[in-house]
């Protein structure tokens, strides 16, 4: 129940649609028990002798107090039978019952209004809230997890614990009170027949506790099925080129299959055992109900004067609704367990805190003036090593590269920077502050990003290159473009600046959505501009105007690049030689040549190839 009540948490501030929600159902409770005592008088009115009326009203007189409403109706009904007659009196009687519809529909038509607006409200709460928290987590998470189990948990259980948090409270609250109001009128005509039907009810919901023990774990399963179907889909949509190409379709289909099909028995089983909870509770309340038709129906044919014919009747009406509370708690019982399952997992994502945080008393950095420096930095990655005793300066104003073989550490140490990861040890100083000590976002809005994965978010060209600024104007993304040799070709295309680049920029060349990219970079115009391999997947032409526009980027900055292609940075002011994660080499294109080490025999290595 700890897990139901912090999910219910988010239905705050609950009163605001609980208030409305109590006095709606409660009224709705009111007359919809109402309808059926209606059924007695009905009776009477169409069915009762002259002397039988004028007997029975005898009767009523004498029983009804000033608080027993539905006692006093009856004997103005045997009033009105004797003195205006039965024509006048169904009248009032059909009178009485239609405006009790109405007014019971009335107020359980707004009650699943206020219900409504307390299940959209949760929702949008409960999504606001995981959503806000995925965000917030560090890039390391989303490297181990499927990203389909995060978008099952965010769309799909997401959905099914606000139906069922909010399913469950109408069930609790409604059902219940219409339990109490039917057995209230049970009890007015026969206590002892009431206590010997009610029997039903616990043997119920012990058979139906058994019935629906194991939903919890089918539940779990299930969700955790659905979230690797929905990996896998994302995974074979954004890699169907290699799929095609490697003549892989009947295998991919073959996979997703299989999935699919285990998602299926285990649904289907979950659904068996949540269907065979509502036909044993109603077929034991048919078994009450014969057996009361058999106790109570020989008392009445022997003439005992507990209850009338009509009253009887009325009896056996309302015990056949008793079971429809019954009924419906115990769907909701079935129910939540599939809902604290889905639960648990959103629960799970949302208590996933971010490996990096600001500290409490974290400062502003300042504008980026003197250097950014690594002091004995070292990183892991689990029991490996990947970056040792890392030092270097990055002056205001320089270019440095790095450069090496692949598994070097390169990444890693640019990732240092904009501080998606914390070294193990060692400190990172920016402008003197260590980026431990500073808030990250005013630590980002420094630098600007070009990677080599040129992503680009699928709206119009336009809006991706003011992703950095969304309050630029059409000259300012223009200008940035013409910085970025990007606004010739994208006047050519079908709608110019207002383009739509599909998703992830599909819809346009490898060069023509790195030089998107690089103006992105510019129209941000950051001090700090972090450069991960930008030319490596391009052919030569695009290379060519893709490192124009990156010089063009370059000017009067201080730039920190990562590149495969060595003649691409041999202007830099300082060029850093990672192998095995420890520098070996730094110096000038011309200092590191003369050493003929490393960088050597890479520049040998990549002017043969070329």
């Amino acid at each position: 129940m700890k897990v139901y009540f912090r999910l219910l948490s988010f239905a705050k501030p609950i009163e605001k649609f609980a208030i409305p929600y109590i006095i709606a159902t409660l009224l709705a409770v009111l007359f919809n028990t109402f309808n059926f005592t209606l059924l007695a008088p009905l009776l009477d009115t169409l069915f009762t002798q002259g002397d039988q009326v004028e007997k029975r009203a005898g009767v009523m007189d004498k029983a009804a107090s000033s608080f027993d409403l539905l006692g006093r109706f009856n004997d103005y009904i045997n009033y009105s039978i004797s003195t205006n007659g039965k024509a006048e009196t169904l009248g009032i009687v059909c009178a009485v019952i239609l405006a009790s519809v109405l007014l019971s529909n009335l107020f359980r038509y707004l009650s699943q209004r206020f219900m409504e607006d307390l299940r959209v409200h949760t929702l949008l709460n409960l999504r606001k809230a995981v959503f806000n928290n995925v965000m917030d987590l560090h890039i390391g998470y989303f490297n181990n997890e499927r990203k389909g189990d995060i978008i099952s948990k965010v769309a799909s259980d997401v959905q099914v614990v606000q139906f069922t948090v909010t399913n469950t409270l109408q069930v609790v609250f409604k059902e219940p009170l219409q339990l109490i109001f039917y057995v209230a009128v049970l009890l007015s005509i026969s206590v002892k027949l009431t206590l010997f039907a009610l029997l039903v009810i616990p043997i119920s919901g012990f058979i139906i506790s058994k019935i629906v023990k194991r939903l919890k774990q089918q539940a779990k399963a299930a969700h955790e099925s659905f979230a690797k179907m929905i990996s896998f889909l994302d995974e074979s949509l954004s890699g169907i080129k290699i799929v095609k190409a490697f003549n892989a379709t009947s295998r991919t289909k073959e996979k997703f299959q299989k999935e699919n099909e285990f998602y299926s028995n285990i649904n289907r089983k979950m659904v068996r055992r949540q269907q065979l909870a509502s036909p044993v509770s109603q077929s034991l309340g048919v078994l009450v109900v014969v057996l009361i038709v058999l106790y109570g129906g020989n008392l009445v044919i022997s003439g005992n004067n507990e209850f009338s014919p009509s009253e009887f009747i009325m009896y056996i009406a309302i015990f056949s609704q008793v079971m429809q509370p019954v009924k419906a708690l115990s769907d909701s019982f079935s129910a939540i367990h599939t809902g604290i399952a889905a639960g648990e997992r959103v629960l799970d994502l949302m208590d996933t805190k971010p490996a990096l945080e600001d500290k409490p008393n974290a400062v502003e950095f300042p504008s980026f003036s003197k250097s950014l420096s690594f002091h004995n930095v070292n990183f892991f990655y689990g029991e490996k090593q990947v970056l040792k005793n890392i030092t270097l300066e990055v002056k205001k104003g320089s270019t440095v590269a790095l450069v090496g073989p692949s598994g070097g550490g390169k990444s890693t140490l640019m990732d240092l920077i904009p501080r998606f990861i914390d070294p193990a040890n060692g400190s990172i100083t920016f402008d003197e502050v260590d980026l431990r000590d500073g808030r990250v976002e005013s630590l980002r809005a420094q630098m600007g990003t070009v990677n080599q994965e040129s992503f680009l978010f699928n709206d119009t060209i336009f809006n991706n290159i003011a992703f950095a600024k969304p309050e630029a104007t059409q000259a300012e993304v223009e200008a940035a473009a013409r910085i970025a040799n990007a606004h010739d070709f994208i006047l050519n295309t079908e709608n110019g600046y207002q383009t739509f680049v599909g998703d992830r920029g599909n819809r346009l060349s490898g060069g023509q959505r790195q030089r998107i990219c690089i103006a992105r970079a510019v129209l941000a115009n950051p001090p700090l501009m972090l450069l991960d391999e930008a030319t490596s997947a391009l052919d030569t032409e695009s290379e060519k105007l893709v490192q124009e526009a990156l010089n063009n980027l370059m000017k009067n900055r201080t730039s920190v690049v990562i590149a495969h292609r060595l003649s691409t940075i041999q202007h830099a002011d300082k060029i850093i030689v990672l192998d095995k994660g420890e520098v070996i080499e730094q110096g000038s294109h011309l200092e590191l040549i003369a050493q003929n080490g490393l960088y050597r025999r890479l520049i040998n290595m990549q002017t043969f190839a070329d």
